[in-house]
């Protein structure tokens, strides 16, 4: 592999010094760009999309090709791990994802099988492909969901507004929700690894859904299995550690809880000031977020104003070390890249001379 040429952003979610904050975004190859639509328009569909690694390479890389981000992240979807454990993941028009089978029963969670890691070799192709191509610019990092959100999505079939069959199968019959995690579990560290042995050098847990539960069953059901997780990643690779990230969307209750998990970086939403998660956490772990989505859709000197804040907060305390810039959630959409662009050098100019 080629050596790095701009490892910035892996040495932020070490605690490390920094000339500067880096920054990337989540979702930041996606349909806010319009070479990404013409791209999966050309793939026929979202996953003859996600499961070409030539198409994957090229989706990837867009972004950096417009915006001097610090870090690229491999485009793919968090429900790859229950299509390759054999429920059948497809994709209805305007209604998202869906599974053709569920888990809901006993039974059906004794059957379930773990994932298949020859099914989805086209994600480790696409890693190999996609460091190949970055040629050491950035860092690449890899993904998946949350034990727990995987669980919401193999219980329901698909989205949910209340996860109301999820959580009726938690409180009736933790036993069997708890046998339902601990396959996912070990189906996620394999994919994980799976990734970093194909050369991911930073990997992130996404547990979009464990904001949605009471805290005892966060604690039960999501962080104790996102602990297993973390626990069980490949911790060094090429000579460098593999920093781990675990974002919880609405998990700002759980900020102590979650920095002793094994992360070395927490990802915040933007409904926790950062300065306060910081002062909460102190040097356990590093920070990254957490700009609303929302603030992208005002003019360009809100978005420069509201940066300049953040990174502000941040270093309150008069440290600076242990800041990577992101959204709190995935971009939207209807984003104008124009301003995707003012933020990424408004936080390099704002945060030039960290350390």
């Amino acid at each position: 592999m080629t050596a790095l040429q701009n490892d910035v952003f892996l040495r932020a979610l070490l605690r490390q010094p920094t000339p500067y904050t880096p920054i990337w975004i989540m979702r930041q190859a996606g349909r806010y760009l319009p070479e990404y639509n013409a791209t999966r328009k050309r793939a026929g569909s979202f996953l003859g999309l996600a499961k070409s690694p030539d198409y994957c390479t090229e989706v990837t890389l867009q972004p950096l090709e417009r915006f001097p981000l610090d870090a690229a992240i491999l485009f793919s979807d968090i429900l790859t791990v229950p299509d390759a454990m054999g429920l059948g993941l497809y994709f209805a028009e305007g209604e998202g994802p869906k599974f053709e089978r569920t888990v809901r029963s006993e039974a059906e969670v004794a059957a379930l099988p773990v994932a298949d890691l020859a099914s989805l070799q086209y994600v480790f192709d696409a890693v190999r492909q996609i460091r190949g191509a970055l040629g050491g610019r950035v860092p690449l990092i890899g993904f998946s969901g949350s034990p727990f959100t995987l669980a919401c999505y193999m219980i329901e079939g698909s989205g949910s507004d209340d996860f109301r069959t999820t959580k009726a199968l938690m409180y009736s019959r933790p036993d069997v929700f708890h046998a339902l995690l601990a396959k996912i579990t070990q189906s996620v560290v394999a994919y994980l690894n799976a990734q970093i042995e194909a050369g991911a050098q930073a990997v992130m847990v996404f547990d979009t859904w464990g904001g949605t539960l009471a805290h005892d069953a966060y604690q039960a059901f999501s962080l104790a299995y996102a602990r297993q997780v973390l626990s069980g990643l490949t911790r060094e690779r090429e000579g460098r550690t593999v920093p781990r990230i675990l974002f919880t969307k609405g998990g700002g209750l759980w900020l102590e809880s979650m920095a002793e998990s094994g992360a070395d970086a927490l990802g915040l939403d933007w409904t926790v000031p950062i300065a306060e998660a910081k002062r909460r956490v102190g040097h356990r772990v590093a920070l990254q977020g957490n700009l609303d989505p929302a603030v992208l859709f005002a003019e360009v000197p809100v978005i420069e104003q509201a940066a300049a804040r953040i990174i502000a907060d941040f270093r309150a305390d008069g440290s600076a070390t242990g800041h990577v810039f992101n959204l709190g959630h995935g971009i939207s959409q209807f984003t104008p890249p124009e301003h995707v662009k003012a933020l990424v050098h408004a936080v390099h100019r704002a945060s030039a001379g960290a350390s």
